[in-house]
């Protein structure tokens, strides 16, 4: 038996899921304290459900998905809105030494896919599938090279394989960062300030504003008022429609970003320039902007864990398990022996880790859903919601496609 639930419907579910996961942190002491996402852990369990009923009912529940897309928009042109070049300028160079960690991670993570499936006796593009192919480049980079693996170099079933991977590595990410954060806070400890909002005194309120990274800028104000939601729904929207104008423009030539960073651009454009021509009130670092930034994440966090079919996995043989198991390891070894250490050494670098875990093997959104798990009980780190998406949405992308061909050239 199939079931279809539609977007509108599918929307309302996952509201109620990201409620769930907010009562299973207060109820599981463990959620907290490992800094697991509220969608995460409450998306999980759903998905884990429906799995169960598809086992022993043959019931097939399936979600129309398409207000999740949108949700990642608005919170990416929200960090867009809150971005203002003289912060960028100063997270340059941290900008830069994180791209070349994560360009030689990802040779890394080619290198022991192909290695450990060579091991296990199978094809080393195979390997590959099991590496960035489907880890950082995430379920759109794997079902867009998989054809190519199937057509041009034969390997069987490329795109199930590919596809398989990708879900795995989204939820080993998502269960990552925390721990990393928590490894790492333990030698570098938040400032003072941060840490003292971490008192039993503190309220629901209060810690979940400290979830959302755009929280963390905001700043004292008046209070949410209608027309100030609605001034800052309209300045997002028209963010989404300018970053529709830049993807339409690198489409027609030939160039492709992503979406989601194509709206982050746009919002970085328009706070750096209407403020400066005309005197309105702007709604970055504001808490009507915190507020739906917020939402955003953590209903399209819970959209796409609890859509996991995962009895579509059932075919995965062992090896690929296995292959996907040492790929984990590498990458939390990497983020804690690498990336902490050239990062700096601080709190700033330990977040970082947390959302280097994130979209090693699984994708931005999870990376920012992991670092906001974390600035939620230690305190903010503007830098790192800064720089990471415009490293592992934007200069990763274009990076790992070029890696991939050189792998498939040698292996080949």
């Amino acid at each position: 038996m199939q079931i279809e639930i539609g977007a509108f419907a599918s929307f309302n579910v996952a509201i109620m899921v990201l409620a769930a996961g907010k009562l299973l942190h207060r109820r599981f002491r463990p959620l907290r304290e490992f800094n697991i996402p509220e969608p995460v852990a409450s998306g999980l369990l759903v998905s884990l459900l429906l799995g169960a009923a598809y086992y022993l009912g043959g019931l097939e529940v399936g979600f129309d998905l398409a207000v999740r897309d949108f949700l990642l928009l608005y919170f990416f042109a929200g960090i867009g809105l809150n971005a203002d070049v003289r912060t960028l300028r100063t997270g340059g160079k941290p900008l830069l030494i994180l791209l070349a960690a994560t360009l030689v991670y990802i040779v890394v993570q080619n290198l022991t896919g192909v290695a450990m499936a060579s091991l296990l006796g199978l094809d080393p593009l195979v390997g590959l599938l099991a590496g960035s192919v489907s880890l950082v480049g995430g379920h759109g980079t794997a079902i867009a090279w998989g054809p190519r693996f199937a057509d041009l170099h034969g390997v069987q079933s490329a795109v199930e394989i590919g596809a398989a991977s990708a879900t795995f590595g989204l939820i080993l990410s998502a269960l990552m960062g925390g721990p990393i954060a928590r490894i790492l806070i333990r030698r570098a400890p938040p400032p003072a300030p941060s840490r003292a909002s971490l008192g039993n005194s503190q309220s629901d309120s209060d810690r979940d504003s400290l979830r959302d990274p755009m929280a963390e800028t905001a700043q004292p104000g008046p209070p949410i008022t209608s027309f100030r939601l609605m001034a800052t729904l309209f300045w997002l929207n028209v963010s989404l429609a300018l970053g529709q104008l830049i993807y339409a423009s690198l489409s027609y030539q030939g160039r492709k970003l992503p979406l989601f960073v194509c709206a982050l651009f746009a919002g970085i454009i328009l706070t750096n320039t209407i403020p400066r021509l005309v005197r309105i009130p702007w709604p970055a670092h504001s808490t009507a902007l915190s507020v739906v930034s917020d939402a955003a994440l953590g209903v399209f966090l819970a959209m796409s864990l609890m859509s996991l079919q995962l009895w579509t996995l059932q075919g995965l043989g062992g090896p690929l398990l296995v292959i996907l198991a040492v790929q984990f390891v590498m990458a939390f070894g990497y983020a804690l022996l690498v990336v902490f250490r050239v990062m700096g050494r601080d709190y700033q670098a330990a977040v970082l880790c947390a959302g280097f875990g994130g979209f090693s093997m699984g994708a931005t959104p999870t990376a920012m859903a992991n670092m906001a798990a974390v600035t939620q009980t230690y305190g903010a780190a503007q830098r790192a919601f800064l720089i990471l998406p415009l490293v592992s949405g934007f200069f990763v992308d274009i990076s790992n496609s070029l890696v991939i061909q050189r792998f498939i050239n040698w292996l080949g």
